[in-house]
């Protein structure tokens, strides 16, 4: 095969489902009837029915990996499906040149009556791979799955993540030409995703991957093409792969605060990031600016005990702490005013990479936690390079050697 010929190509690819099963069979019954009297397919979209895939088209050859995000329902599951050959487009057209090896569901392609062993006979084969050829790859097969004690169960009794094992372990050790990742491998213990990545990463150049996650630093660190999906419409694709991530980030950011601890005393009346920058309601701060967060608390009680004590903490995208910004001690009665407690806090020279985080506030004095506001407030660090990692830290060359 040609090497400079894409080994996946798809061109104006759609799909249509319908929301009401009755409806969705009538309307088969008629397309059916259409068909046989040799009309065209229905294009525009009749009472209930959806696009799950809009007109999606896009190349990719070996050694390409191709983020696909967006949010749950954005049409990336479908896409999936239909480049696996699960369920046929009704636009569109789809060529895959080479063996395809697809974890897009859970379980998918096992047989649950069968073993392990025969389970990795049955998927090789499915691959396109003869017997002889399966039985080369089998040691190094069941070695990757970390499954020998288990190979000869039906995979039925399987755990989940023994069949993400199993299953990553045919589709990577077999090396298609062509591997489709669902989000499956976040069922995995660490220590196996982390050997998936570098598998990836070794078979990458004779490989064209296809790789889902919601997890961006995976996709930045994986992909150098992207797909950010909306509705089953791309909204930003190609080499992009930074800004199609900041786009996600702000497009799908959650700014509703959810109170965790209180008491009748407090109640958080804002969280305000203070920026001259807001795109679609979200907070932009440049990496390295000054970062300063105006936070008013409402007190429904008199205040007896002054020494309480406030800190912010700030999560990333996938709800982790990665930073606390803490106020010692704050005499609360020196700042309130009309029966609020209202300061700023401003921390400067912020380092945090980017992406989009959240800030939890709490309130506490030597008793405990007297409130805990989970999601108070949002914004979005800016930075024209693509870095990933937790910190992008400010340095300076102290010294250099000839």
């Amino acid at each position: 095969m040609n090497k400079d010929l894409p080994v996946v190509e798809v061109k104006g690819l759609s799909k249509k489902f319908c929301k009401d099963l009755k409806t969705s069979l009538w309307y088969g019954l008629k397309d059916l009837a259409s068909g046989y009297a040799g009309n065209k397919s229905q294009r525009d979209l009749r009472p209930k029915e959806f696009w799950a895939v809009k007109d999606i088209s896009f190349q990719l050859r070996k050694g390409e990996c191709l983020g696909l995000i967006g949010h749950n329902g954005a049409g990336k599951s479908t896409l999936l499906k239909i480049l696996n050959g699960l369920i046929n487009p009704d636009e569109g057209k789809v060529v895959m040149r080479g063996r395809v090896g697809a974890l897009i569901e859970l379980g998918a392609g096992f047989n649950p009556i069968l073993t392990g062993r025969e389970n990795i006979y049955n998927n090789g084969a499915v691959l396109g791979f003869t017997r002889k050829e399966i039985d080369e790859k089998l040691e190094s097969i069941i070695d990757f799955s970390e499954l020998r004690e288990f190979i000869d169960m039906p995979v039925q009794n399987y755990s989940s993540g023994m069949k993400v094992r199993l299953g990553f372990a045919v589709a990577a050790q077999m090396e298609p030409d062509i591997l489709i990742i669902d989000e499956v491998l976040a069922v995995g213990d660490l220590g196996f995703v982390l050997k998936c990545y570098n598998t990836i990463d070794r078979i990458l150049p004779n490989t064209a991957v296809i790789f889902v996650s919601h997890s961006m630093p995976m996709i930045s660190r994986m992909c150098n093409k992207i797909i950010l999906m909306d509705k089953g419409e791309s909204k930003i694709q190609g080499p992009v792969v930074s800004k199609a991530i900041d786009l996600y980030y702000t497009r799908f950011s959650n700014n509703s605060q959810n109170v965790a601890i209180t008491d009748s005393t407090l109640k958080v009346e804002h969280v305000k990031i203070l920026s001259n920058n807001l795109i679609e309601g979200v907070p932009m701060i440049e990496w390295g600016s000054d970062f300063q967060v105006n936070i008013k608390i409402k007190l429904l009680e008199k205040i007896l005990d002054p020494s309480w004590s406030l800190s912010l903490i700030i999560m990333d995208k996938e709800q982790r702490p990665v930073a606390i910004i803490k106020a010692e001690d704050l005499e609360f009665q020196m700042h309130v005013k009309d029966g609020f407690f209202e300061t700023d806090v401003l921390h400067k020279n912020i380092l945090l990479s980017k992406g989009i985080y959240s800030i939890d506030v709490v309130v506490k004095n030597d008793k405990g936690i007297k409130l805990k506001a989970n999601s108070a407030g949002s914004f979005q660090i800016t930075h024209p390079q693509e870095v990933w990692a937790p910190f992008l830290l400010d340095h300076s060359i102290v010294s250099s050697h000839a």
